[in-house]
C-alpha cells in the first residue's frame, strides 16, 4: 500500500486481500496506514499458503527502499491503484 509514487510504502499479510484493502481504502482500522492516507494497492502477491506469505512478508520488509520501488515499478510502473484488478 502507498499513498503516492514514491511514497510511503506499507507491507502487510492478509488471508483476505479485497477485504483489507477495502478497509484500508476506507480507514476502517486504526495504525500506521490510516496515519498516512496510504489507500492505495501498487503491488501484491498471492501464496498458497499463510506460512509463506509470512516468510515473504518478512523477507521484504527487511529490504532496502530502493529495492522495494523496483519490485513495485516491475509490476506496476506508473503506481496505479490495483484494487480493481483484485475485486473483479
Amino acid at each position: 500500500m502507498s499513498n503516492h509514487k514514491d511514497g510511503i510504502l506499507y507491507i502487510g499479510v492478509t488471508s483476505n486481500l479485497p477485504a483489507r484493502v477495502f478497509e484500508h481504502k476506507n480507514e476502517l482500522i486504526e495504525g500506521f496506514i490510516k496515519k498516512y492516507h496510504l489507500r492505495n494497492l501498487v503491488y501484491y502477491e498471492v501464496y498458497e499458503d499463510a506460512y509463506s506469505a509470512i516468510a515473504r512478508e518478512k523477507q521484504l520488509k527487511k529490504w532496502k527502499r530502493d529495492w522495494k520501488i523496483k519490485l513495485i515499478e516491475k509490476m506496476n510502473p506508473q503506481w496505479q491503484d490495483l484494487y480493481s484488478d483484485i475485486t473483479q
